[in-house]
């Protein structure tokens, strides 16, 4: 029996290494990184329904105050990050980072038990899903960035993405198969759960990157181990301040502007398409979990067969303009036909092309940075920089319905942008290739 399971075993890892090209000693590290992210997302997208749902309840016409919202939370949230993470060492920080989102779960579930019903909890609750879902996946990625080197990165990130995206398919199911029996509310209480779940594989990451080398070889990128697990210093401000000083840094907010305000274009009109179509909430949410569904089985797909193949083939600079250039051809075809049938399917590629290629591929553009940028750097861009963004860009939107642009006419002003987007991503993909190159040398 036990030789019957170690051939199962050694079966396992081998499918597997050739399925993602994993050395073994990295192995256990991409399991629980797998874990990790799934954990993230399937607690996400348990949520994501309720928080749709609310904002179009709320009025399409007040979106662009729950997205003001959003930005002034990051704000708050930005600098208590940089107080933990320059006072605190990773293994310490990043855990705290969880546990504040299990406790505002939990309080969130009780309000919803007790039946308050006022509109300021369902604003209360976008607003802080909204923050939750960018912050905790931005620390995920900042942990993965220092964990692994830049040629790991190119091998496990698409793996490792896809672990997050089986969770944004076990998330919905859940939600479809219990929200009935046992209410939506008593469904945080799982998102907890998973939530939790997430901080037991960060704490078996950080014991196998702070542990011995397998075989004599390293288990990740050589760092003492003493210097891991030191605070990471600076001001709570550092993130800011880093990334102005630094015309990389400074590209790659411009990148995540760009992003973040086409798809702020393209959820108005989703919206916008979507509120015209069909007048029913139930109807409204059931499209938009058809959509969540269609997206995240194409990333997955994507994730695991092909992401890491297109880096190889591409190289990083190419595999980044692919998803703006697709966008781009998206908001033509929204400007000739701004339909339900070519909004779902510009927002499925869309988003499914983002999860499964972009972003792992954006992350890949920190790994050749320090440990303060990964975390610091990278935080600000990821959740003020995006959603400023989004703040900025919804109340741009807004001006111009007001002045009596058609969704058609605002789905060609976004095509341009989208090309700048396009140069961006491809100098900044240059870049980071000089980069790994510059630090491989002795």
């Amino acid at each position: 029996m036990a030789e019957r399971s170690d051939f199962r075993l050694l079966l396992w890892r081998s499918r597997l290494q050739r399925l993602v090209n994993v050395e073994p000693v990295e192995i256990q590290a991409l399991a629980w990184s797998f874990l990790y992210f799934f954990s993230l997302l399937c607690a996400y997208y348990i949520l994501r329904p309720m928080r749709d749902e609310m904002g179009i309840a709320g009025g399409v016409e007040n979106l662009q105050w729950l997205f003001t919202g959003t930005f002034a939370a990051m704000l708050a949230a930005v600098p208590l990050f940089g107080w933990l993470s320059a006072r605190f060492p990773r293994r310490c920080f990043l855990p705290a980072v969880y546990y504040f989102f299990i406790v505002n779960l939990l309080a969130f579930f009780v309000l919803f038990r007790l039946e308050f019903t006022h509109a300021y909890l369902a604003r209360a609750f976008f607003i802080w899903v909204s923050v939750f879902n960018v912050f905790v996946v931005s620390v995920f990625w900042s942990f993965m960035t220092d964990l692994f080197s830049d040629e790991q990165a190119r091998r496990l990130f698409g793996f490792i993405a896809a672990g997050g995206t089986a969770g944004a398919l076990t998330g919905p199911v859940l939600t479809a198969g219990l929200a009935v029996p046992l209410g939506p509310a008593n469904l945080l209480p799982i998102s907890a759960a998973f939530l939790g779940l997430a901080v037991v594989a960060i704490h078996r990451l950080i014991a196998w990157h702070e542990g011995p080398s397998v075989a004599g070889v390293p288990t990740a990128h050589p760092q003492s181990t003493a210097r891991q697990d030191q605070p990471l210093g600076g001001g709570i401000f550092a993130g800011i301040i880093l990334v102005l000083r630094s015309p990389y840094l400074l590209g790659i907010g411009i990148l995540m502007l760009l992003f973040t305000t086409l798809s702020t274009f393209l959820y108005f009109q989703q919206a916008q398409i979507i509120r015209d179509s069909f007048s029913d909430s139930g109807v409204r949410t059931a499209v938009f979990a058809a959509i969540d569904g269609a997206v995240n089985a194409l990333t997955l797909l994507t994730q695991t067969f092909l992401t890491a193949r297109l880096v190889r083939w591409l190289g990083l600079a190419w595999t980044l303009v692919l998803i703006p250039l697709f966008l781009a051809a998206g908001f033509v075809a929204l400007g000739m036909a701004p339909v339900l049938a070519v909004l779902v399917g510009v927002q499925i590629f869309r988003r499914a092309g983002n999860y499964a290629i972009m972003r792992p591929a954006r992350e890949m553009l920190y790994v050749v940075l320090g440990r303060e940028e990964k975390y610091k750097a990278k935080n600000f861009n990821d959740t003020v920089v995006y959603r400023g963004g989004d703040a900025v860009s919804a109340w741009f939107y807004i001006g111009l319905r007001d002045l009596g642009l058609s969704l058609s006419q605002i789905a060609w002003l976004a095509v341009p942008l989208a090309l700048v987007w396009a140069g961006v991503s491809y100098v900044l993909g240059r870049r980071q290739t000089a980069l790994a190159v510059e630090r491989e040398q002795p």
